[in-house]
């Protein structure tokens, strides 16, 4: 090659007609104007069928005809979807037999229970962890240990047992709380726990025997509602690590049992895509059938629109 190196000639470059391509993009799939006092109905019909403007509609329409079939809608969520302050919108969805089972992680039951119990949750950690007093609250630890420990002298599962005691101690807020509006409505609430990751960990009256014998109860039921799954509907709403890999398990568990689950609905919902959420809901479980959906945003904006369009949907 000479110095300096020659420019190459496009002359000779061939093309072809862009009529006789094929695009990825059409006109046909551009969004409609939107328009002051439009329903959801008619924003939903608005929005560009690309991305998630043409998933978000499927995955509504999913949901409608699991909850017209009768099959279930499991949602597996992390605490934050409490914390931001959705208890409202998912008591209405299961008062509506949308919903039709809830999976927790161990922080779940810590900021629901708080919320029965005070109306308010979510201290500010760096204000006390210097002092040691991160996660001490008195009536939190003795409420939800206690509760565990009846639990498993019971045979029941930490879920079930601490929307019993909520009910039981007729707490003020009770009609702000997932678990126990979940107890009144008889509305299966599971709850898995790594131990060491929850405030109530620390506190005296944490019982490791009655925690592993409540929590592995529950997933034992969780296994029974994932080997119901088919044709159904599973949510992951801000879980990352913990119940994508418990999802996981348990739908190893059904089919190793000769449980038909292979055509289903799966969507992750979550401020970034994780990998756990994106491999073990999101893709993994759907290779044999069904379809699965990643959706990014914000829980407490994300939420209620897929709720609004999901009623929409079954009304029509």
């Amino acid at each position: 090659m000479t110095f300096p190196p020659q420019p190459l000639d496009f002359s000779g470059l061939h093309t072809y007609s862009l009529h006789d391509r094929h695009s990825k993009v059409s006109v046909d799939d551009f969004a409609s104007p939107l328009r002051p006092g439009m329903t959801v109905r008619q924003l939903m019909a608005a929005l560009p069928t690309q991305l998630a403007g043409g998933d978000f509609p499927d995955l509504v329409r999913r949901i409608g005809e699991a909850h017209r079939n009768r099959r279930p809608i499991l949602v597996g969520m992390g605490a934050h979807v409490i914390k931001v302050g959705l208890n409202p919108i998912l008591i209405d969805l299961m008062r509506r037999g949308i919903i039709t089972a809830v999976a927790l992680n161990g922080a779940g039951i810590i900021h629901d229970s708080e919320i029965a119990m005070v109306g308010r949750t979510s201290e500010e950690v760096a204000d006390v962890l210097g002092a040691g007093a991160f996660g001490a609250a008195r009536e939190t630890g003795e409420n939800l240990n206690q509760a565990i420990v009846e639990g498993a002298r019971t045979g029941i599962g930490i879920g079930q047992a601490v929307g019993e005691m909520l009910l039981a101690r007729q707490f003020p807020h009770n009609q702000q709380s997932l678990l126990a509006m979940a107890a009144q409505l008889q509305v299966p609430v599971t709850v898995h726990v790594a131990m060491g990751t929850d405030i109530i960990h620390i506190h005296p009256g944490a019982d490791g025997s009655a925690i592993g014998q409540a929590g592995h109860h529950d997933f034992r039921v969780f296994c029974r509602l994932v080997s119901e799954l088919e044709g159904g509907v599973y949510l992951n709403i801000g879980s990352a690590v913990l119940l994508p890999e418990v999802f996981l398990k348990a739908l190893t568990v059904v089919r190793n049992l000769g449980h038909q689950v292979k055509r289903f609905t799966t969507a992750n919902f979550d401020f970034i895509r994780q990998y756990r959420p994106s491999t073990n809901v999101v893709h993994r479980p759907t290779l044999e059938g069904g379809k699965g959906f990643n959706f990014t945003g914000h829980h407490e904006l994300m939420l209620p629109l897929l709720a609004a369009a999901v009623l929409d949907e079954i009304d029509k």
